[in-house]
């Protein structure tokens, strides 16, 4: 029998939050997720515990738990999911804006004329090897993403 999924307490301040394994489990239980209203309602109790620079032992094991239930619920979901291919143009602009990064300083990582940056993210020019290299390093990423 499937039971309904309570929804998690959201916490004023760390002295609302349960101190023991328990007594959290009595406002949300741990469990494997199934679908996406369990997605749901354990990400919220995990957000609701997140905000909290300290918690105790138990907190944390407790945080623990629930995470690892939603992360083998996504994983499940997402390994169906077709990825779509994306360039290595594609991943620099991700990486670029991520960073809060332009052309100019595209420019400034690799190197080269004040305007280079601008003209590979506009698709005029291309990566060199030791381009890859350089945002490799910059971005502490693999080479291959580049590619």
């Amino acid at each position: 029998m499937k039971t309904t999924t309570p929804r998690p307490t959201r916490f004023a301040c760390y002295a609302d939050v349960p101190k023991t394994y328990r007594a959290l489990c009595q406002l949300y239980l741990p469990r494997p997720v199934h679908d996406a209203s369990e997605d749901q309602a354990a990400t919220e109790m995990m957000n609701a515990l997140a905000v909290f620079e300290k918690l105790n032992a138990d907190q944390r094991d407790y945080l623990d738990a629930l995470t690892e239930f939603v992360d083998a619920y996504d994983k499940a979901q997402l390994k169906d999911q077709p990825w779509p291919e994306a360039s290595g143009l594609d991943a620099l602009k991700h990486l670029l804006a991520e960073h809060g990064l332009a052309g100019a300083d595209l420019s400034r990582i690799l190197g080269g004329s004040r305007n280079l940056g601008a003209m590979i993210l506009r698709g005029e020019r291309r990566l060199t090897l030791a381009h890859v290299r350089k945002l490799a390093t910059h971005f502490k990423v693999s080479p291959e993403l580049f590619i």
